[in-house]
């Protein structure tokens, strides 16, 4: 599980305006001179998380750079698969809840220690490999304002997730180093799906 993470909020009527098998390289035309250029102006990264791109153009789309990562995908895999350890622990308001909220983002139903790679739904072509997937995850503008109400369901009720955390995941190899570790990436995510449901666009993570 050596790969990034590369998050996206994207305005899925312009993307669904670029041919399927075209979208991948445009998200790669459009990170990269972020993270490795010349071009790159450090005043486009804003408090909140979201790098735009340069120029006076309106935007498309914007990457997320986390805060409580480095990059890696490892964090959010290991978020997801402890909170596959704990649910069975937690009351069944807030594990519906919080299955609506990170089902599709870094959790599904079944998964075991990594988080299936996303198919792409038909969004992107199909990837050859499952273990050099072309994205993570995607999820669709009405997916996503789904996941923004439930986060309004989970922010309050965080707390009780903190002793079914400590009881499955607390010092073990592949979960989060700590609970507040854990609902800081929570937290992180309810941004994401916030600011993309207040815009209408969609989520696209690309590996």
């Amino acid at each position: 599980m050596g790969r990034d993470l590369t998050l996206f909020m994207v305005d899925w009527e312009q993307l669904s305006a670029i041919p399927v098998e075209s979208r991948i390289g445009r998200f790669d035309d459009m990170a990269w001179p972020w993270e490795l250029d010349d071009v790159y102006d450090s005043t486009n990264e804003q408090a909140d998380g979201w790098l735009w791109p340069p120029g006076s153009a309106p935007a498309w789309c914007a990457e997320y750079s986390f805060f409580t990562t480095t990059g890696a995908y490892v964090p959010h895999a290991r978020a997801g698969a402890a909170w596959a350890d704990m649910r069975p622990l937690v009351d069944a308001p807030a594990r519906e809840a919080v299955d609506s909220f990170l089902g599709g983002l870094i959790w599904d139903a079944g998964q075991a220690n990594e988080p299936a790679a996303s198919g792409g739904g038909g969004v992107f072509p199909p990837a050859a490999d499952r273990w050099h997937p072309h994205v993570l995850l995607v999820c669709l503008p009405e997916a996503v304002a789904d996941k923004a109400r439930a986060w309004e369901r989970v922010e309050p009720c965080l707390e009780e997730l903190s002793s079914p955390f400590a009881a499955e995941c607390e010092g073990w190899a592949g979960r989060p180093d700590t609970f507040e570790d854990f609902v800081a990436l929570l937290r992180e995510w309810g941004g994401v799906v916030t600011d993309a449901a207040r815009r209408g666009w969609g989520l696209v993570g690309l590996p």
